[in-house]
């Protein structure tokens, strides 16, 4: 019995701690030697951490507001100085024209205007119960619900506190707050989320499809009689990217018109500016994925570059959740990420009716990215397969 036991562990019937532990060493090797796939694994949890432990903030604060001066006086300074000194609200801008009040909620500088109208104070002194108006950009219902409901216990205790208007009756409220919700009244979160949803599509299927173009023609051993040709990498990338422009202005069209059918959503602005920022926006992630396909030795480390880009995308354009109230640091990484400028732009054009030129800035800084891009994915094209 014993010499039939020992003859089956010579002969690999049964279990060897020995061939156990060199299959792990093995593996071991093997992984240090995927770089990439390490180094996914690694960093994937930490930036879930840090993302999500410091950069999401489902209360915004230090949101961008300008205040519309009607008038200059004590109590329009007093509130000024309130609403500068919480937490809730950033003034960046103080105009006395209702003109440049709507030309900043439509271009995205201000997510609030605070308007102290003519006979303000006068109508305070008087116990008359003004009105103190308020413009908030409800396309972000979620960033804009919370400092509304803060700003009248701000402007309340900045004008008790500064002594500007002795109350009469404690108990009946000295002024009242009008709210006007623009671009989105009834606060409705699916004219917010269908077309960023635009914009997250087009960035998870662009990028998978380009990052593995090149990546599949070395597996498949038809990269070699494509380097054997006369063609130069940057005909290469546009070659390899032209198709898929067109695939992606088809996912648009066919999205675009789901929401306007099934879910309602208006496009108020110029089609033209929406399809011209789209196409801007489509090139910029195809230039990004053929860049990942030109660092990756295989597909699926090309799948694991594209998703860990895909990640901060979502979580730090101001799709789910709003920009104005991450950290600094958050904000200039997602500044970085073509996804929140194309955000903007779609929600601007469609729900604000504003047009390219009134977005200059996320324009341009989307053609400034794309051009990075590309840039870099033909410096990384290389001739050989070494």
């Amino acid at each position: 019995m014993m010499t039939t036991t020992a003859k089956g562990n010579r002969n690999g019937n049964g279990i060897s701690f020995g061939r156990f532990w060199a299959m792990t060493i093995k593996e071991f090797i093997q992984m240090t030697r995927d770089r990439i796939t390490l180094a996914t694994m690694v960093a994937l949890p930490i930036m879930q951490l840090f993302l999500f432990g410091f950069a999401i903030n489902t209360t915004p604060h230090n949101l961008p507001t300008a205040v519309l001066m009607r008038e200059n006086t004590d109590v329009g300074r007093s509130i000024l100085a309130a609403l500068e000194n919480t937490d809730f609200f950033q003034i960046r801008h103080v105009v006395t024209r209702a003109e440049d009040m709507d030309s900043l909620l439509e271009s995205g500088n201000a997510l609030f205007v605070v308007e102290i109208p003519n006979g303000f104070e006068r109508s305070l002194r008087r116990g008359d119960t003004p009105s103190l108006l308020v413009a908030a950009d409800a396309t972000d219902p979620v960033a804009s619900s919370s400092a509304l409901g803060a700003l009248s216990g701000i402007v309340t205790s900045a004008l008790g506190n500064d002594r500007q208007v002795e109350f009469a009756e404690p108990s009946k409220a000295a002024f009242s707050i009008v709210q006007h919700r623009r671009y989105n009244p009834a606060g409705s979160s699916t004219l917010n989320i269908v077309p960023g949803l635009l914009g997250t599509i087009l960035t998870m299927t662009l990028l998978i499809f380009t990052a593995l173009s090149v990546t599949r023609e070395i597996e498949r051993g038809t990269m070699e009689n494509l380097l054997s040709m006369p063609i130069k990498p940057l005909e290469i990338m546009l070659g390899k990217i032209a198709p898929y422009v067109l695939i992606g202005l088809v996912q648009s069209l066919l999205i675009i018109a789901a929401g306007l059918l099934v879910f309602g959503i208006p496009i108020l602005g110029n089609p033209a500016s929406l399809a011209a920022a789209t196409t801007l926006f489509v090139i910029t992630n195809l230039s990004i994925g053929y860049t990942f396909s030109t660092i990756a030795a295989n597909q699926l480390q090309a799948m694991q570059m594209a998703m860990m880009f895909f990640l901060p995308n979502i979580l730090l354009s101001g799709f789910m959740f709003p920009f104005a109230g991450m950290p600094k640091w958050a904000q200039w990484i997602g500044e970085a990420l073509p996804l929140t400028h194309y955000i903007r732009i779609v929600r601007a054009i469609m729900l604000k009716g504003a047009n390219i030129e009134t977005l200059a800035y996320d324009t341009i800084a989307l053609a400034c990215l794309m051009a990075v891009a590309m840039l870099i994915a033909v410096r990384r094209f290389r001739r050989t397969l070494d």
